[in-house]
């Protein structure tokens, strides 16, 4: 017991000494914002959140970058994706999303849907060229259709609409971190930057958890 009790404290020091020094290289308004609200987030895992759009150009450059970094989580943190309506036009796009989930797809196609936006030039934008480009893809027309008008597919999608407001996103890529810590919509630093910044917040919610 006591070899145990020396260990968690061991343990607990270097987690503060980690957190520490990740703290110090973070700055509150530069590297990240604070929510107002917190979010719940999913139990016994730090949740990080990509908010995105397939129509935003910034988010298809970030893509690549985001899925190579994603293997390297640990087994404590937990990506999810929630595609943004800051528009009508984009609704499509939100659904398409949530369809490729729902079907199983989104691993072989969502490189694939960035693609047909930013370098196939495919209009996407409304429902009937969005199940084009699916029924193109290898897809059933009529389940395709089916589960994008389904009411779970609506759902998710109206949820991305309360979401974005909750978390006050504003514009694309934007990553959240534990429900709390937001990236900046301003942020000066390139994709790798930015996930450090994401790396760090990571190792301040751990040290925040163990405090707990």
């Amino acid at each position: 017991m006591l070899k145990f009790r020396t260990l968690f404290a061991i343990t607990g020091l270097l987690l503060a000494f980690v957190a520490g020094s990740a703290s110090a290289q973070l700055k509150e308004g530069r590297d990240y914002d604070l929510i107002s609200s917190p979010q719940p987030t999913e139990k016994g895992k730090i949740e990080v959140i990509e908010f995105f759009s397939y129509l935003c150009p910034h988010c298809d450059r970030f893509d690549p970058t985001l899925a190579k970094w994603a293997k390297t989580l640990a087994k404590d943190v937990i990506l999810h994706k929630i595609p943004v309506v800051f528009r009508p036009q984009w609704e499509a796009t939100a659904k398409l999303y949530y369809t490729l989930e729902a079907m199983g797809e989104l691993d072989k196609l969502h490189s694939a849907a960035f693609s047909a936006v930013h370098r196939e030039n495919i209009d996407m934008t409304n429902d009937k060229s969005v199940a084009d480009w699916a029924v193109k893809k290898g897809l059933d027309r009529k389940k395709f259709t089916d589960t994008f008008n389904s009411f779970a597919v609506q759902s998710k999608a109206a949820g991305s609409k309360q979401k974005q407001g909750a978390y006050g996103i504003q514009a694309v890529p934007m990553l959240v971190v534990a429900g709390k810590y937001r990236t900046p919509d301003d942020f000066h630093g390139g994709f790798d930057e930015l996930l450090k910044v994401v790396d760090n917040l990571i190792v301040k919610v751990r040290a925040e958890q163990f405090k707990k």
